[in-house]
């Protein structure tokens, strides 16, 4: 192990215990078998664009979300037709099913009926105290919870974000309703972070942290990941959704990169690759990019597998360093790369066969 190396796991260690030991307490529900709050992991959650009547679309999309790692996937239900697509999707899917409600109570009591295993909805917004007590009722009778979802652009003329949340925490409270997630989510980062900071020194509710529209890839990636980050480093958050313009399994894959960064999930397929520069003579991008995928689909289904730590690396300034600091390891040259394992050279592969041999080296070492 290299100085640098060994530094960078007193650093991770120190950071995972500080964040660890900052967690807010908060009290616990259940979204079908996934505990959020109470010192649960953070879980990660997402939402379907698929058409909320199409049981075939949604239902291989609630596969593909929960391979790429969802905890949690939210559907909209419009209509009580779709509130039964939703109950026959939530009776196969592989993780929990939230149904998203807006404007009809009736959609909520028809979701729940159906077998949803929680609920999202704005108090506000479905039609007066006798609907939010109907609700309330159902929902507390199968044992369900319901996230109150504010957001910056559904406001009431002189409310914020939080005094709505807990206006609508209070509806419900009043109902012996207490199975309660808060979210309070604007569309920039100053926003969300002043507004969750204020929930959480003001209730012992679990909060779902996010960015309300937060935008494409790569804006919505960025914003989520320096809101999050803060809030989680804080301890505020026990789930999330990374809110993106994209397909829902890479909200997922930016959601879980977030708590790995933080040390708040354990490492899944990453690999260390450099940025590369003009003396770079491979493809490290596609060959990174391959074997980070290739990794994932070896572990895909395998709980509590630790896959040793991979770098790809695109010349000799910083490469044989990384490699030595990394369980296997290719370091670039001109169309080939020297194949490192704990730290040695093993000897050099051209760069076509680069990616088969170190998922062929993962391989060896996870199931030999």
């Amino acid at each position: 192990m290299t100085f640098k190396s060994a530094v960078r796991g007193i650093i991770r260690g120190m950071s995972l215990a500080s964040i660890s030991a900052r967690r807010r307490e908060t009290r616990q529900v259940m979204v079908g078998r996934v505990a959020v709050g109470g010192g649960a992991p953070v879980s990660v959650q997402t939402m379907l664009a698929d058409d909320p009547h199409d049981l075939d679309a949604l239902s291989a999309r609630l596969v593909a979300c929960a391979e790429a790692g969802a905890d949690i996937v939210r559907l909209t239900v419009p209509d009580v037709e779709a509130a039964k697509v939703l109950g026959e999707a939530a009776a196969a899917s592989p993780v929990p099913v939230v149904a998203d409600i807006h404007f009809d109570h009736r959609c909520a009591l028809a979701a729940i009926e159906a077998g949803a295993h929680a609920l999202r909805l704005n108090p506000g917004n479905i039609g007066g105290r006798a609907n939010v007590q109907a609700v309330a009722r159902a929902a507390k009778s199968k044992g369900i919870p319901i996230r109150i979802g504010v957001n910056g652009g559904s406001l009431e003329r002189g409310e914020t974000l939080v005094s709505s949340a807990l206006k609508h925490v209070k509806l419900l409270e009043d109902e012996g309703f207490r199975d309660i997630v808060v979210s309070v989510k604007a569309s920039n980062v100053a926003d969300t972070l002043s507004a969750y900071r204020e929930l959480a020194e003001r209730t012992d509710i679990p909060l779902h942290i996010g960015v309300t529209e937060a935008g494409t890839f790569l804006r919505g990636t960025v914003h989520s990941s320096v809101a999050l980050g803060i809030l989680l480093s804080e301890g505020i958050g026990d789930t999330l959704r990374v809110s993106l313009t994209d397909e829902p399994e890479r909200e997922v894959a930016v959601g879980l990169e977030i708590l790995r960064a933080l040390g708040l999930r354990e490492a899944g397929p990453s690999v260390t690759s450099c940025p590369t520069c003009g003396r770079t003579r491979c493809d490290v991008k596609g060959v990174a990019e391959a074997v980070e995928a290739g990794l994932r689909r070896m572990v895909s289904g395998r709980n509590g597998v630790r896959l040793p730590r991979v770098a790809v690396m695109g010349c000799a300034v910083n490469g044989p360093g990384e490699a030595r600091g990394a369980d296997i390891a290719l370091c670039g040259g001109d169309g080939e790369f020297v194949l490192y394992e704990d730290g040695r050279a093993r000897g050099k592969v051209a760069e076509a066969d680069a990616v088969e041999a170190v998922l062929a080296a993962v391989e060896k070492r996870l199931w030999n």
